[in-house]
C-alpha cells in the first residue's frame, strides 16, 4: 500500500464507529458507573455476563468477542514462541523505545497527559505489560483468556477519550483530526511492532525473519481486534516502515507534556532500580534507543552511562550466541527472562490485576484546543526517507 500526506490526514478523520455509540449512549443514559463496577467482574472471554449490564454495552461485548475470522493461528503461535523466546528484551523496548516514541508525538502526548493516568505512570507501564502478556497467553483468544476482555475495555476507553475532548471542545478537530484516530492508533501499532523489533536488532538480539513477520503480525491483529481499520493498516513489515518513517516525520518533535511523561517514566523505572548506582542507565538506555534527537526533544538527561550503554549489543550478542548453539543455554536465558519480566510487571502492578475503565471525566487542564528458528537472521527494512 502506499502512503501518502493526502491519505495520512484521511486517517485523522476516522475514529471507531462501533466503540463511541456505546461510549455515547453510556454517558447519554448515566450508566457509565454501573458499567464500570459491573466490568471490574469480567476478566475472561466466555464468562457469564453480570446481571443489570446495560444492553447497549452487553451486545457491544457479545460483537466483539471474538478474534478477526481471517486470524492465521500458526502465525500467532510463532509470534507466541517469538515473545517467550525475546520476553525481556521486548519488555525493555515496549519501556524504554515504545513509550518514549509515544512521547515525542506532541499531540499524543499531550491527548496522554488527559488521563488522570499521568499521575500514576506506573499504572500506564503497568496496562501496557499487563496487555501484552495476556496477548502472549496460549489461551489469549479461547474461553477462560484474558486477551479479548481487555481490548474490548482499552477500546471502550479510547472512546470515552474522544467523548471527553470533543464534547467539552477540549480539541482542535480542524487541525488535529479525530482525537486517537486511525493514524494515531495505527501509529501506536508500528510503535509497539515494528520499533520493537528495531530496537531488539539496536541491542545486538539475534532474531529470526520468521519469527520478526510473526511478531508484527500479531499486533496486526491486536489492531484490529482494537478497531483499526485493515484496509489502511500496513500488512508487511516493508508497509510498517513506510508508515512509519512518514507518521514521524508528519507529527514528532518536542513538547512539554512529553518531557514530563519522560522524566515519569524514568524516576519509576529508577524506583524498579534496586539502590542508586546504576540509576543513569534508564536514560542512557532510553536515549541509546530512541537517538538524541528525540531524546533531547524529551529532555532526557545525559550522563558518562550514555557510552557504557553502548556496550550491550555486545554482551547481549555473546548471551544469543549461548543460546542459538546450546538447548540448555536457551532454557536457561529463556526461563531468566521470564522470571525478569515477571518481576517487573508485579513491581509496576504491586501484585494487582489492572482494570481498564471508562472515565467519567478528564484532567481540567489538558492543553490543546520453542523459538523460531533462528537460520534466517532478521534485518530491520531500510528507512525510506533520509
Amino acid at each position: 500500500m502506499t502512503y501518502t500526506e493526502t491519505s495520512m490526514d484521511a486517517l485523522r478523520h476516522g475514529g471507531d464507529e462501533l466503540a463511541d455509540a456505546v461510549v455515547a449512549t453510556l454517558f447519554e443514559r448515566g450508566e457509565v458507573g454501573k458499567f464500570n463496577s459491573l466490568m471490574r467482574y469480567v476478566s475472561t472471554s466466555g464468562q457469564e455476563l453480570p446481571d443489570g449490564l446495560p444492553g447497549v454495552a452487553r451486545e457491544y461485548l457479545r460483537a466483539t468477542g471474538t478474534p478477526p475470522a481471517w486470524v492465521d493461528w500458526a502465525e500467532m503461535e510463532k509470534a507466541r514462541l517469538f515473545f517467550i523466546d525475546n520476553n525481556v528484551h521486548i519488555s525493555t523496548a515496549l519501556s524504554f523505545a515504545s513509550m518514549p516514541a509515544c512521547y515525542v508525538v506532541p499531540h499524543v502526548a499531550r491527548l496522554l497527559s488527559a488521563t488522570h493516568g499521568l499521575s500514576y505512570p506506573s499504572k500506564r507501564m503497568a496496562e501496557t505489560g499487563q496487555f501484552t502478556v495476556y496477548l502472549m497467553q496460549p489461551d489469549a483468544f479461547e474461553a477462560g483468556g484474558r486477551f479479548i476482555p481487555a481490548a474490548q475495555k482499552v477500546r471502550l476507553l479510547h472512546a470515552a477519550i474522544r467523548h471527553h475532548l470533543k464534547r467539552e471542545n477540549r480539541w482542535d478537530t480542524g487541525t488535529l483530526g479525530v482525537p486517537i484516530c486511525q493514524e494515531d492508533m495505527i501509529g501506536g501499532q508500528m510503535f509497539f511492532s515494528l520499533l520493537v523489533l528495531d530496537s531488539l536488532h539496536r541491542l545486538g538480539i539475534h532474531m529470526s525473519a520468521e519469527g520478526a513477520d510473526a511478531y508484527f503480525y500479531a499486533w496486526r491483529v491486536v489492531g484490529a481486534v482494537l478497531g483499526v481499520d485493515q484496509s489502511a493498516v500496513p500488512t508487511s513489515l516493508d508497509e510498517g516502515r513506510r508508515f512509519l518513517d512518514l507518521y514521524m516525520l508528519r507529527h514528532m518533535g518536542p513538547s512539554e507534556e512529553g518531557a514530563h511523561l519522560t522524566r515519569q517514566l524514568i524516576d519509576l523505572y529508577e524506583e524498579v532500580v534496586p539502590g542508586t548506582l546504576l540509576d543513569p542507565v534508564v536514560p542512557a538506555l532510553i536515549r541509546y534507543l530512541v537517538g538524541d534527537t528525540c531524546a533531547d526533544w524529551l529532555a532526557v538527561p545525559r550522563s558518562n552511562w550514555d557510552t557504557a550503554v553502548k556496550a550491550a549489543p555486545r554482551l547481549l550478542g555473546v548471551l544469543e550466541t549461548i543460546e542459538d548453539r546450546s538447548s540448555l543455554g536457551a532454557w536457561a536465558l529463556d526461563r531468566l527472562g521470564h522470571l525478569t519480566t515477571i518481576l517487573e510487571l508485579s513491581s509496576l502492578t504491586r501484585g494487582r490485576v489492572m482494570h481498564y475503565a471508562i472515565p467519567e471525566q478528564l484532567k481540567k487542564d489538558y492543553g490543546v484546543s520453542g523459538a523460531a528458528t533462528r537460520r534466517r537472521r532478521w534485518t530491520p527494512p531500510p528507512a525510506t526517507v533520509s
